[in-house]
């Protein structure tokens, strides 16, 4: 069972996930631009002719960060990141319990029963959005992909979650954190690199090799560049990845040996330990978005 087989409500919340998370990203990412090519343009005294060049440009950085920043308040793109995203993992997470006989949906309540209740625990996990997401799919709960997975023998329906869900949700984890990793220690060495060069500056301004203000220009995107890091946060959730990673290895060789009547519990374990590091990433989020 793949992604596409998921409800249409999974697939509404992650589409507006997605697209907040990339006007969350592009707008900071603007701001921070922004707020250097200011710094530069206070930094430099350049004039051609009469006009002030330098300084239309420290005024237009000014004004593009404040257009910025009152978009990102009117518009708070970043809850429909982490509000889409909870509404669809969690939807997820709810699907696959019911498509393997996972509890609350062991296999042995009766089809009927078993789609009432997952109407009934979609429907609380709606709320979650706080009414900013367009949840309108024609399919909004049971699918066929789920409905016919839920139908198989327990051989057929232990194989794909173990393959389809634990081992893959397990290489996105170990993928994601090994990348984060490494966008951490690059932005530090960025960062670091920054630092030198900013100290450098203002060692040479003191020296007297010039009168330019360069290292505060640095100070400035060496700031753009750690605020930068903390909205990604690279090595917190590499940390939380790898941790994720490796709970949920040692969870698929937990249910390698289940059998059928231990599988509904085991099943929501499983699930739990991914719950766990999907909390985890959420509460991270500041408290005045």
């Amino acid at each position: 069972m793949t992604n596409s087989d998921l409800p249409g409500f999974f697939q509404d919340a992650d589409a507006a996930a997605r697209r907040g998370q990339r006007r969350t990203l592009r707008w900071n990412r603007i701001r921070l631009v922004a707020t250097v090519a200011a710094a530069v343009g206070g930094a430099l005294p350049w004039k051609i002719g009469s006009f002030e060049f330098w300084a239309a440009v420290a005024v237009a950085g000014f004004a593009v960060a404040l257009a910025v920043e009152i978009v990102l308040l009117a518009t708070h793109p970043e809850r429909d990141w982490f509000n889409g995203r909870a509404v669809a993992e969690s939807v997820k997470t709810l699907a696959w319990r019911f498509a393997v006989g996972g509890d609350p949906f062991p296999a042995t309540v009766p089809p009927k029963q078993a789609r009432t209740e997952l109407r009934r625990q979609v429907a609380a996990v709606l709320p979650t959005g706080e009414g900013r997401l367009a949840l309108g799919s024609d399919d909004p709960c049971a699918t066929p992909g789920m409905t016919g997975l839920r139908a198989r023998p327990f051989a057929q329906r232990r194989a794909a979650y173990l393959a389809e869900r634990v081992l893959d949700q397990k290489r996105w984890y170990a993928d994601k954190a090994r990348t984060n990793e490494r966008r951490a220690l690059l932005w530090r060495l960025v960062l670091v690199v920054g630092e030198l060069t900013a100290l450098g500056l203002a060692a040479c301004r003191l020296a007297g090799l010039w009168d330019l203000d360069l290292s505060g220009v640095m100070a400035a995107a060496v700031a753009g560049g750690a605020a930068w890091l903390g909205l990604r946060r690279h090595s917190a959730l590499a940390s939380a990845y790898g941790r994720a990673a490796a709970e949920l290895a040692l969870v698929h060789d937990h249910l390698v040996d289940v059998d059928e009547d231990e599988w509904p519990a085991a099943v929501a374990q499983a699930e739990g330990v991914m719950t766990d590091e999907r909390t985890l990433w959420l509460n991270t989020r500041p408290s005045d978005q």
